[in-house]
Order: C-alpha cells, then sequence, then structure tokens
C-alpha cells in the first residue's frame, strides 16, 4: 500500500481540497476564485475537482473540420461541434473511400479533457463562399472546380492541387506566398475577409456551446486557428490559441501577413494591450518539414536593439512547441552539422526525412512537404533549445524558451484520436481504407506524403489545478506540460539543488518537488553554494490502457542535456537515469508484448560534468517497451496473399516505442559570461 501512495503523489492523483470564494474585481463582473486565488478571466463556477498539486489533464491543440479547406476537399464534413463533441467520446462519422460506400464510424475510447480546434484562417473565407449555397459566388466557376462539379483547367498540378488553387492567386510551387483572389473575393477583398470574420463567430459559438463552466468542470475547449505559414512549401506553422472567449474580432492569416512576426505584432496590439482581457499564445509544429525555417533566427544585420525587441516578442508570445504529429516526430536528428554528440538511437522516431537528405548547414531550403529541399538541425526541438542558448549569449535573450507538447493535426473532426490498433487514417476520403493507408507510393509531389509514414499522432498533457480554461492556460504558459506519441503515460520533472536521494521512496515527492526547486518549464534558481550541481527528479507511471487493449510497460527513463560549447558547437549528451535496455520485444504475427518492462519509473540524478560558466538545457524522455506501429497491425489483418509492398518491403519500422517528452528546465549563465 505504501508503495502505491508513492506511485500515486508521485503525479499528483492524490488530491488537496480548499473552499471556494469570490471576489470583486476593479473593472470587471463579479467573478469566482479558484481555492489558490486564481481569478477567473470569465465568468464560470470554481471547480468541484481541484489540486494545488497539480493533475494531468489530456487534450488536443491542433485539430481541423470541414471548415479547413484541405478537409473540405477530402470529403470531410465534420462541424466544429462535431468536433468538440467527438473529444467528448460521441461518435463522429468519417468519409468513405467512394461516395457509394457507407460511411466509417470513430469514437475515441477515452474522452479529452480539452481541446482546440484550429482549423486553418487562410481560405476560411473563401471556402465559406464556395461551400455555402446561400453565399453570393457559390455558383462561380471557380467555386464549381473547387467542389468538383467542373474539371479544373488543363496544367500539370493534379485534381487536388487544382481544385485548390481555385481558392487563390497562385498554384505555383515557386512563389512563397500565394494571394486573394478578387474574382472570388471581391475588388477589395471585402467578400473574403467578411466570410472568414463569420466563420470565426461560429467557431466561437461552438466553443461556447461545449466549455463546462459548470463546478463539474468535464471538458475544457479553447478558441483557436491556424496560422499556415507554407512559404515554397515549407511548413512554418503556428497555432494560435486564446484563453478565453475575449478575442481579436478576425483571425490573422498567412495569406494576408506573410511575416510571422506581424501575427506576434498583431496579436500583442490586438489581444495583449487592447485591454479587453484577451490572453493567447502561439505554437510552431511540423518543424520536421521546415527546410530550417522555423527557427532560424532572421536579419542578424539589424541593429542589436532590434534583434533584440524581436526575440522579445517571439519569446512572449511563443512559449510552447509542437514535437510530434500525423506528419513525423520533431525532436531530434543524428549528425547534423554543429552538433556534437553521439548518436541516439531513439532519434529516428517517424522520421520522414531520408537519412541521405541534404543539410542546410547555416541556410535554409524550401520543398520538405513534398520530401524536397534541405534538413536543418533547426528543424528539430532539441538543437534549437540549444539555439535559443546561443541566442541567450548573443542577445541576452532566449527566443527559443520553448515547453513541449504533442498533437495530431487530424483533418477528420477527430481530436485525439491517437490509438495505434485503431487508426482510421487522418485526412478523410483519401485514406478511408486500408490498403489506401499502406501505400508506399503516390502520383507524386505533396501527394507522397499521404501514406504508409503518417502516424495517429500524439496527445498534449498539462498539470494544472483544475480542468478549466484559466487553469490549463497558465500550465501552458508556465511551460508545466508534455508532450506524448498516444498513450496517457505521465511523467513529473523537478530540477532543484539539493533533492534527497531517497527522493523517489517519499510519499510527498511532489510537495518537495515545488518546495525545494522547479517543476519542468521553468528556470533553475542560481546556485545555493559554489560547486553545487543541479540534481533533477523524474517520476513516470505508465498507460495502463482500457479493457481489451492495455497499455505498454516503461523501458527506460532518459534525461537530455544540451549546452553550448566554447567552440560555438552545440554540445548533447542523453543519460539513462532509469530503466534500461530489458530485451522486451514484440510479436509481429499477434502483436503481443513480449519480454519485462516497469509500471514506474523514478530516478533522483545530479549532472556529473555541470559547469556553473555556461547555461544549459535540461528535458527528460520516458520510453514503453516495443509495440507493433499500426501498420503493422492494418497489415497483419490482410490475407497474406493481399499483403501490398507497404507489408512485404515496408519503408517505416514494424515497431515503434511509444513515449513521453516533457518540457525542459533551463540553466542560466552568469550574466558575465554573456559575449
Amino acid at each position: 500500500m505504501t508503495i502505491l501512495l508513492v506511485a500515486l503523489a508521485s503525479i499528483g492523483i492524490l488530491s488537496c481540497s480548499a473552499e471556494n470564494k469570490t471576489e470583486t474585481i476593479p473593472g470587471n463582473s463579479k467573478r469566482a476564485l479558484a481555492p489558490s486565488g486564481l481569478a477567473y478571466s470569465e465568468d464560470r463556477l470554481p471547480c468541484d475537482h481541484r489540486d494545488p498539486l497539480k493533475q494531468p489533464f489530456w487534450g488536443e491543440l491542433h485539430v481541423h473540420s470541414n471548415l479547413s479547406m484541405d478537409a473540405w476537399l477530402w470529403k470531410v464534413r465534420g462541424t466544429p461541434d462535431d468536433v468538440y463533441g467527438f473529444a467528448q467520446g460521441r461518435p463522429i462519422s468519417l468519409p468513405a473511400a467512394q461516395d457509394n460506400q457507407p460511411t466509417r464510424t470513430a469514437q475515441l475510447e477515452r474522452p479529452l479533457d480539452f481541446a482546440a480546434l484550429t482549423d486553418h484562417a487562410s481560405y476560411q473565407g473563401e471556402v465559406y463562399l464556395c461551400t455555402r449555397p446561400e453565399s453570393a459566388k457559390y455558383n462561380s466557376e471557380g467555386c464549381q472546380i473547387y467542389r468538383g462539379e467542373k474539371p479544373p483547367p488543363p496544367g500539370p498540378p493534379g485534381g487536388f492541387a487544382a481544385r485548390m488553387g481555385e481558392l487563390s492567386n497562385s498554384i505555383d510551387r515557386t512563389q512563397e506566398v500565394p494571394s486573394r483572389k478578387p474574382e472570388l473575393c471581391g475588388e477589395n477583398l471585402e467578400l473574403c475577409d467578411e466570410a472568414m470574420t463569420q466563420v470565426w463567430r461560429e467557431q466561437q459559438a461552438a466553443a461556447e456551446r461545449h466549455y463546462d463552466r459548470s463546478s463539474a468542470c468535464r471538458f475544457t475547449t479553447f478558441n483557436a486557428y491556424e496560422y499556415t505559414a507554407t512559404p515554397g512549401l515549407a511548413k512554418v506553422h503556428h497555432n494560435v490559441i486564446f484563453r478565453n472567449h475575449q478575442v481579436p474580432e478576425s483571425p490573422i492569416a498567412w495569406i494576408d501577413y506573410p511575416n510571422v512576426y506581424d501575427l506576434w505584432g498583431k496579436l500583442k496590439d490586438q489581444c495583449l494591450e487592447a485591454g479587453t482581457g484577451c490572453d493567447v499564445l502561439t505554437l510552431p509544429h511540423n518543424s520536421n518539414l521546415s527546410n530550417g525555417r522555423m527557427f532560424t533566427v532572421p536579419e542578424r544585420d539589424r541593429p542589436l536593439a532590434e534583434q533584440q525587441s524581436m526575440a522579445r516578442l517571439r519569446a512572449e508570445l511563443e512559449p510552447l512547441v509542437e514535437i510530434s504529429q500525423i506528419k513525423g516526430d520533431s525532436e531530434c536528428r543524428n549528425n547534423m552539422y554543429g552538433v556534437v554528440a553521439a548518436p541516439d538511437e531513439f532519434c529516428n522516431y517517424e522520421e520522414w526525412r531520408s537519412p541521405d537528405t541534404e543539410d542546410c548547414i547555416e541556410g535554409t531550403g524550401r520543398g520538405a512537404l513534398a520530401g524536397q529541399g534541405c534538413v536543418s538541425r533547426l528543424d528539430y526541438v532539441r538543437h534549437v533549445l540549444v539555439e535559443g542558448l546561443r541566442e541567450k549569449t548573443r542577445l541576452g535573450v532566449n527566443p527559443y524558451k520553448l515547453g513541449i507538447v504533442a498533437a495530431t493535426d487530424a483533418h477528420n473532426a477527430n481530436p485525439g484520436d491517437v490509438e495505434e490498433y485503431s487508426y482510421d487514417g487522418w485526412h478523410g476520403a483519401d485514406d478511408a481504407t486500408i490498403e489506401q493507408r499502406l501505400q508506399t507510393r503516390a502520383d507524386g509531389g505533396i501527394g507522397a506524403v499521404f501514406n504508409i509514414i503518417a502516424s495517429p499522432g500524439g496527445l498534449a498533457g498539462v498539470w494544472a489545478e483544475e480542468n478549466s480554461r484559466d487553469s490549463l492556460f497558465d500550465a501552458l504558459e508556465k511551460r508545466e506540460v508534455f508532450g506524448t506519441s498516444g498513450p496517457r503515460m505521465t511523467a513529473r520533472f523537478f530540477g532543484g539543488w539539493q533533492y534527497p536521494k531517497d527522493l523517489c521512496q517519499q510519499s510527498d515527492l511532489v510537495e518537495q518537488g515545488y518546495d525545494q526547486g522547479v517543476a519542468m518549464g521553468s528556470d533553475l534558481p542560481a546556485p545555493p553554494v559554489a560547486g553545487a550541481s543541479p540534481t533533477f527528479v523524474v517520476s513516470a507511471m505508465r498507460d495502463t490502457g482500457v479493457p481489451g487493449h492495455p497499455g505498454g510497460l516503461l523501458q527506460r527513463a532518459q534525461i537530455i542535456k544540451g549546452w553550448l560549447g566554447e567552440d560555438g558547437q552545440f554540445y548533447e549528451k542523453v543519460f539513462d537515469v532509469a530503466g534500461g535496455e530489458n530485451q522486451a520485444d514484440v510479436d509481429l504475427d499477434t502483436c503481443e508484448p513480449q519480454g519485462p518492462g516497469a509500471d514506474s519509473l523514478c530516478a533522483v540524478w545530479s549532472d556529473p560534468d555541470f559547469d556553473p560558466e555556461r547555461g544549459a538545457v535540461y528535458y527528460a524522455r520516458v520510453l514503453e517497451n516495443p509495440s507493433c506501429r499500426w501498420s503493422q497491425r492494418q497489415c497483419n489483418e490482410l490475407s497474406a496473399e493481399g499483403r501490398p509492398v507497404g507489408c512485404t518491403n515496408p519503408p517505416t519500422p514494424r515497431t515503434i516505442q511509444e513515449r513521453l517528452w516533457t518540457s525542459p528546465i533551463w540553466y542560466n549563465q552568469p550574466e558575465s559570461n554573456r559575449s
């Protein structure tokens, strides 16, 4: 019983209670206060169940409905209400491969605690005009082509690209940024602007309908959208998440504002400094397909003060990064330019770029979404964290102080649908069947990414006191968050200077974690004495799964350290701190796991190579034993003679090791050491 209590306490499941109260806040209506004293930013009842030591909440910060231009073309008709209903456990209909076939049904095995609908801001107005019969442009030729009622004009783009091209003035892949089409949007583009605003109101209304403002706090929604920057088919996408119902009048779309610093500047003007109670953050995704563009520091020839201002703006607005999703993993890559590190065998998880792809060195490229162009160390979060240390040394500001979450980016209106054993694809009619999903080739171009190399994606885990917008958003801003590749495993990660070596055996691990140090997402305090070395606590628990589908056992917990060397190189090192190689395996024919593993892992670890004169960043990674990838499971459903190349000679591994990544903890070098 003692062991169980220690395990539960280590992840904060043992909760404390306190009385709720209210307070009148000057300039605001009477709002409820959480027992911690946090004033809610909107009217709601305080949550009945809360824990000052935090509890884990599971959610999705990246999913699309039929309001996104690509999802609609894939015959997805799930609405914002369907998205939030699915997140709460209700079934949804998915399109079939052919119109004359019955639709499919999907349903979460376990509901989510929160979700944000992030439809593409670009083209929302155009999709509205082309798909609503009451629209003045509904019967225009371009809209009929978009809907597939008329054939697209002849040319090299495939049908999907040509139909998409009817929404803008360019489908030329050599053009960095498309422009709106006056024939559709009106001479002054006012029709598209007005339609985009209308769609944004519909999304807000759906979020409001499904947000539980009662004391039960069953489900939380966030108003959100995606800033879909895709210059030269490099993905430089950022999701925009708002704290509450106070939001700008309309989304800020890449097609209108192609410089991401304009996005952040306008969000600051229209939200943070608008005096309306609006609060917002952004998080990038798929840096693995950005050709080095997502995190390359721009305009280094500007005056230093201007560079510092740009770095501060980014740091203020973007505290998080999406590390993994359906379009691959963005944690790390071996043998990158300027990175000094031993090969990490777990860096090749769901890797999309081939090993022989050219290195961008210190530059950038184009075309990654179509499998083209160079790959950069700055396409991967681990190396970006060290780049942040380099910028902190150069500018005095770290623009890449990023907490870690994961998501799906599913376009089926099905947030959090991440189980490998029930994967139904992610883009409507185009991967509705097993055979479609197991394809290893496509008809060229961007279509090459829509096949067996896709994955179900991951989840965002949030350590928060309660399931309310304010509590969850505070945790996102503080970076007390983690991401998983799908399973609902949990981990605590604390850093300090004097944690006891036997802390894993103590029932108050979490209390001591907070009292004697900092949680994931934070900076270490200054060393208490000369010669001290930072100590970290990792405490993880497995996902037990659901009836009929038990979760995997844990294999190991690791701490990854990164730092900038005196020579300007990026240094990185991986430490196994709990568990380790255990010879566990999986039977490929049955997908039954084999071998030993752990229900929980815990370790107290001190950095043996700590240099107090150099900044460093640390995060934890927890790995399950090997399990069958979704593709192997679906190959097993086919007869031996009917299995495609994706089964007999797959371009992806047959097995995976599901994982969790915590947000980092930073050590800041003394200011006197900044160059």
